[in-house]
């Protein structure tokens, strides 16, 4: 085994010891030990994803996370569903515009054999044709299940609006022609030119020993080798602009972006609790002033997008369609008034609590754990205590919420709106 000297952290008053191994190839294993649970929960990263592939590309990193559950050289995809299922394991995976992952989560006296099958799919999947045929429709479906989810497809039609030709603008799931076109040479070569070793980290969560998943990985995961080079990412720019699509539907779909902060931005943590102010809960201004005191939406919320260079700043609404104008009129005062006078300090004060509570219940997840593992170390190359991260959010400022407010809502916005026909001119209008 080829391996660097583990370095062991216990993070602050925690007692959950985090440990790290770097592969001779740059392969990445980090753990971390909570000794009170059962599971163990697993995940191999690959950072990266849908914004890393060319515009030929489109939909290749989606395809191939379908694929990696198809067959290896020694099991068939029916063997990979049953060896899981036979130790009562749950696996899946997901595609993301900067990362794919691979994970399961099972009792920890089996993990041995889920790192196993983890490592086989990654490994050794063969990208048999039969499957890959079997496998297109499935992906097509999956690309009318959104479009047929007005509150899923609304996200789309934003993003492409907000983001323009960049790669962030493009739907993860890829174009029905090209999904239809992709060949098993297609896959392999996109397989072979962004799963780079320097690119993976494994990061495991649970019972778990260090020492002992490293044994179990190292062998199967430091005989990848470096290829060609991967390129480097586009810096996106972020467009206002308005798209609407007529739909013969009951409500009307709106959403609206403006730039937001990137995943390392110094002003995250006021940028998250500005979010949580302003439609993140049910005590939000969006959600007391649109939903309960004028019954104007069902659902409402803000939300953000963060990426390695941009990020954005969005709302959304679900309205009748004789309402929207109102809808928005009242959306923007909102914003209006948070960037002119900013919250005060009670207000501040529960978002604190409020995203300090959901932090730490998340905390006692391995799945969220795991995720974090994998997440601070492609973001920041060290495991952030979650000391560290209660004493950033307690320093934030109502002069930094209403900072960041500005440097997101004094820009014009990108909207989309999908729903019976929508007036473009007057909704234009209301953020002219």
């Amino acid at each position: 085994m080829t391996a660097d000297a583990a370095d062991e952290v216990v993070e602050g008053a925690m007692t959950e010891a985090v440990a790290k191994t770097t592969l001779k190839n740059g392969v990445r294993i980090v753990t971390r030990r909570i000794e009170h649970v059962r599971s163990v929960s697993m995940g191999v990263w690959v950072d990266a994803g849908a914004r890393d592939e060319a515009p030929s590309e489109a939909g290749l990193s989606h395809f191939i996370e379908h694929m990696l559950f198809k067959g290896t050289e020694k099991r068939s995809s029916y063997d990979i569903a049953k060896a899981f299922d036979a130790i009562g394991g749950q696996t899946n995976a997901f595609t993301s515009m900067e990362n794919t992952c691979y994970h399961a989560r099972a009792m920890d006296e089996h993990m041995g054999i889920m790192a196993g099958l983890l490592s086989d799919i990654f490994l050794n999947s063969t990208f048999d044709e039969e499957e890959l045929e079997s496998e297109r429709p499935v992906i097509l479906s999956e690309i009318g299940m959104v479009e047929d989810n007005p509150e899923d497809y609304i996200h789309t039609l934003l993003e492409g609006q907000f983001w323009g030709s960049h790669p962030l603008g493009r739907n993860i799931l890829g174009e029905r022609d090209k999904i239809q076109g992709y060949t098993r040479d297609d896959l392999v070569k996109f397989f072979n030119h962004l799963y780079q070793p320097g690119k993976v980290v494994i990061s495991c969560a649970g019972n778990v020993n260090h020492d002992e998943i490293v044994s179990l990985i190292a062998p199967a995961f430091e005989g990848i080798e470096a290829k060609e080079g991967f390129a480097e990412r586009v810096v996106a720019t972020p467009q206002s602009g308005l798209t609407c699509l007529s739909r013969p539907i009951e409500q009307t779909h709106v959403s609206l972006s403006w730039p937001g902060l990137a995943v390392t931005h110094e002003m995250r943590f006021a940028s998250s609790l500005m979010n949580t102010i302003l439609g993140g809960n049910m005590s939000s201004r969006l959600f007391q002033e649109i939903r309960e005191k004028r019954g104007l939406a069902y659902n409402v919320y803000s939300f953000t997008a963060s990426y390695v260079d941009a990020g954005m700043a969005g709302i959304y609404a679900g309205v009748m369609p004789e309402t929207l104008i109102q809808c928005l009129e009242v959306t923007r005062g909102i914003l209006e008034e948070l960037c002119d006078k900013g919250v005060d300090e009670t207000t501040l004060a529960e978002a604190k609590a409020f995203t300090k509570g959901n932090i730490l219940l998340a905390s006692e997840s391995v799945d969220s754990q795991m995720a974090r593992l994998a997440s601070s170390e492609f973001h920041f190359g060290r495991q952030i205590p979650l000391d560290e991260v209660t004493q950033r959010i307690e320093a934030v400022t109502i002069q930094d919420i209403q900072k960041v407010a500005q440097m997101a809502f004094s820009h014009k916005p990108a909207v989309a709106v999908l729903g019976p026909n929508p007036d473009e001119e007057k909704i234009g209008q209301v953020f002219a």
